[in-house]
């Protein structure tokens, strides 16, 4: 398991540092919201508007050089998973983040997770990152033997399971990464979500937008 942050678009250093604190709580929100907000001096926070980008900075420094803990991995009820994923980008390109929520076989959120993607990046890419995310953190901390995908990217879909080549531009690394992911669970499927279906990684990738949309601190 490492903490290296994965790939990401271009993003200002100051949603790099955060990215990088994400990383190191295997990019669970709540934690790196917590952990972010705890270092920030005073009432301070991460999207707080009194905080002024230095004092952000130097609160993300601090906790990159103190070290930072993944949350525990709570028990899961069995080897079948469903995996919940969606990308935003606002402007389409545009700040863009990623959000992915792993649910086991009793319905139980096991993880919640978000980051930024890209300061100027399309919905597309954003979907692959979502999906990438998730996936990764999914290996990283089980041993999935069924997995249902839930997701809404026609695009997406059609590029991982329909055997298409990948038709957004620069997302080759992502999608590799995907197909490289999925090969090593034995039983993945998807399920399509129409816009009006409930989807619980939505407001994580609004989260990873906010991030994406940072000035450069």
């Amino acid at each position: 398991m490492t903490d290296d942050p994965l790939p990401a678009e271009h993003l200002s250093p100051l949603a790099t540092l955060v990215d990088e604190v994400l990383a190191g709580v295997g990019y669970e929100v709540a934690a790196a919201t917590d952990a972010i907000d705890d270092a920030v001096p005073d009432y301070g926070g991460l999207f707080d508007p009194d905080t002024t980008p230095a004092e952000l900075r130097r609160a993300l420094e601090n906790l990159l050089a103190s070290g930072l803990t993944r949350p525990p991995v709570p028990e899961p009820a069995s080897d079948a998973f469903v995996l919940y994923v969606d990308g935003s980008s606002r402007g389409n390109p545009g700040p863009a983040g990623a959000g992915a929520v792993i649910v086991d076989a009793a319905e139980d959120r096991l993880a919640r997770l978000g980051r930024p993607v890209g300061s100027r990046t399309g919905n597309n890419t954003a979907e692959y990152v979502a999906l990438q995310l998730g996936l990764s953190e999914l290996l990283a901390r089980y041993e999935p033997r069924e997995l249902e995908v839930r997701i809404d990217s026609m695009t997406v879909i059609r590029d991982v399971w329909g055997g298409n080549d990948p038709t957004e531009p620069g997302v080759e690394t992502y999608s590799e990464a995907v197909a490289a992911a999925l090969s090593s669970i034995p039983d993945h499927r998807y399920t399509h979500l129409a816009d009006s279906d409930p989807n619980p990684a939505d407001a994580l990738a609004t989260v990873g937008a906010d991030i994406a949309a940072f000035g450069p601190g």
